[in-house]
């Protein structure tokens, strides 16, 4: 696994190292005496700079085809302090994929290394199951074990173990595939699994599907429910079936959905199941998943009250934005390119086969150029559509194209419906852009693959499943709620700090969750910070003698006195006797919370409005 996360300093300076010894675009900084920069940047202009950055004391000027001895030599002036090359600096990823191609090696995807998950061992003794409901797992994929995999059918979908779509053998890879020198590795490889086939023809089910499916899960011995899907709306069968799976010690877990927006998605949104959001491999938030509030609200009028539940929104993250996982049989489009003989990142484009020769740098490609007969493409991105990129690379002789980003990342594109090229065409991330147009050779493949990638919260939920049952496999005395506070108490916080809307309690972490298993027990201490603390309060809003009243009661409370918050504010500190009248004339919503006197051990919030 390639990982470019910066532990230490000695790398970090290694790395920096590495960057000082590339110049790059033909670019300088010219440091000059401020008041006679005008000057120099005359002189620079005279002798063909594009002049880049105009600082405090330096400006920055590319000189086209120039090394840094040819601009000293030709900016001999007394002004001019210091000039040196302008060096390329670029976001890197935290974490990224393995290089090569999954049909003859193994790789092991980001989210695995992100999550700790290479650092715990699967016990395939322990007796994990996880039941899967989705399209189906195909049996042409044999990157499973598949005599630790069962499965049934719901009425109307098919055979589970025939796809209905590539979707649900893509969630199974990320949680189970082998650890067998070929294709990917899941979060906890080779763990049995029972498969439930519940979307039809047209990729949908009903809730009903679903509470039907709890059971085959429960009957298979399973001790996770992995649910890479949504809808609007709650069902209380649907919620009893997930109720009972959890009271008798199992696990549920489903996905935040895909709309970017604060909307609850079920089944997730029952508190019984654990919603999981989507990060990507550089620990951000992905833009499409979803964030719903957690605050429920009961009641109405003066008895209607807003607390929070950190159940029925997202509680932890993973890896979800570009995940590599298994497919059925060449279903799925795969790229690979070499340059100089490196295997280096890429993404299909179009025009399946292989090109191998001399590389070839075409700058943006916005015409024809005889230099590219019978070479690969080096080609920037900008200006002009892929398409034509290509279609020029290919009118100029040339057998392949790379097409190289311009931001941080990968580039991932088409070249449209009216496709009129041939040669073979990839994207390539702009961090090893410097590479690859130094290199002299490269080789570029596009063909069908078993493995490819998707995104999604349907692909962080596997990823979530997976390494719940991989440290359940190392502590499986616990309960599946014991594993699920686990993870959330030792989820690595992102965003905002603290818990929040987006990310939960953060991103999943499994082997500090198996640490904090051995170090504390199943039921000791693992409970994650709470968003209340062992007190309870309740508030009934009513008018009297035209003033607005409010009893607050209150119970489990150990200081003599408790610190009344209104609207975030103390209010008052009173007798700890359980009960408090607040009287005023305001109108709007009003927030109240209890605490222990001169502490943070306080209530959840109520709220009452006139």
């Amino acid at each position: 696994m390639k990982v470019s996360k910066f532990t230490t300093s000695v790398l970090a300076l290694a790395v920096t190292a590495a960057f000082s010894a590339q110049a790059a675009d033909d670019r300088y900084i010219i440091k000059v005496d401020e008041s006679k920069k005008g000057i120099v940047k005359a002189l620079a202009k005279k002798l063909g700079a594009d002049l880049k950055v105009d600082g405090n004391g330096f400006f920055a000027a590319s000189f086209s085809g120039k090394s840094l001895s040819e601009v000293k030599g030709l900016l001999n002036n007394p002004h001019i302090q210091m000039i040196e090359e302008d060096q390329r600096r670029m976001p890197l990823s935290i974490y990224s994929d393995d290089v090569g191609n999954a049909m003859t090696e193994q790789l092991t995807p980001y989210a695995v290394v992100q999550s700790q998950a290479d650092q715990v061992s699967f016990n395939a003794d322990a007796g994990m199951k996880v039941c899967i409901i989705d399209s189906g797992l195909d049996r042409s994929n044999q990157d499973f074990v598949w005599n630790n995999i069962t499965g049934d059918n719901d009425s109307g979908t098919g055979n589970w173990d025939e796809n209905g779509g590539p979707h649900g053998t893509h969630v199974a890879g990320t949680i189970g595939a082998a650890d067998n020198n070929v294709g990917v590795v899941g979060m906890a490889p080779g763990v049995a699994m029972h498969i439930v086939k519940v979307f039809n023809t047209d990729g949908w089910g009903y809730s009903s599907d679903l509470a039907y499916a709890a059971e085959k899960c429960a009957e298979a011995g399973a001790n996770i429910i992995s649910m890479s899907l949504g809808g609007g709306g709650a069902n209380s069968t649907e919620e009893n079936a997930f109720q009972a799976f959890t009271d008798n010690g199992g696990l549920v877990l489903a996905a935040a959905g895909n709309d970017g927006n604060d909307v609850r998605s079920f089944p997730a949104g029952y508190p019984s199941v654990m919603m999981i959001g989507a990060n990507d491999n550089n620990n951000n938030i992905a833009d499409f998943s979803q964030f719903p509030s957690c605050d429920e609200t009961t009641g109405r009028g003066k008895k209607r009250t807003t607390t929070t539940n950190d159940a029925i929104c997202v509680e932890v993250t993973a890896g979800g934005v570009d995940t590599l996982s298994t497919y059925p049989a060449g279903m799925a489009t795969s790229a690979a390119m070499t340059a100089d003989g490196v295997a280096f990142l890429s993404s299909s484009m179009e025009n399946a086969g292989n090109a191998a020769g001399n590389t070839y740098y075409m700058g943006t490609a916005e015409a024809t150029d005889s230099g590219a007969n019978g070479n690969i493409c080096m080609i920037d991105r900008g200006n002009i559509s892929f398409h034509d990129k290509v279609q020029n690379c290919e009118n100029s002789g040339g057998i392949g194209a790379i097409i190289i980003n311009n931001e941080a990342g990968m580039l991932y594109g088409t070249l449209g419906d009216s496709n009129a090229t041939s040669i073979p065409a990839v994207g390539a991330t702009f961090a090893d852009r410097a590479a690859l147009l130094a290199a002299t050779t490269a080789d570029v493949t596009i063909g069908t693959s078993d493995y490819g990638f998707m995104s999604g919260t349907s692909m962080a939920t596997p990823a979530v499943s997976g390494m719940a049952a991989l440290v359940w496999s190392n502590h499986n005395g616990c309960t599946g709620t014991e594993i699920r506070e686990a993870l959330k108490a030792t989820a690595e916080d992102n965003g905002a700090v603290g818990h929040d809307d987006y990310f939960g309690y953060g991103i999943v972490k499994a082997k500090a969750a198996s640490d904090y298993l051995t170090a504390n027990g199943c039921g000791g201490g693992v409970t994650p910070p709470p968003v209340a603390g062992d007190i309870t309060a309740d508030a009934s809003a009513y008018r009297a003698k035209g003033r607005n009243k409010v009893d607050l009661t209150w119970s489990g409370a150990v200081s003599a006195s408790v610190d009344i918050y209104r609207n975030g504010s103390l209010r008052t500190t009173t007798s700890n006797d359980g009960a408090y009248t607040d009287s005023f004339r305001t109108y709007g919503s009003f927030t109240y919370k209890v605490c222990d006197q001169g502490s943070d051990n306080c209530s959840t919030e109520v709220t009452v409005n006139f």
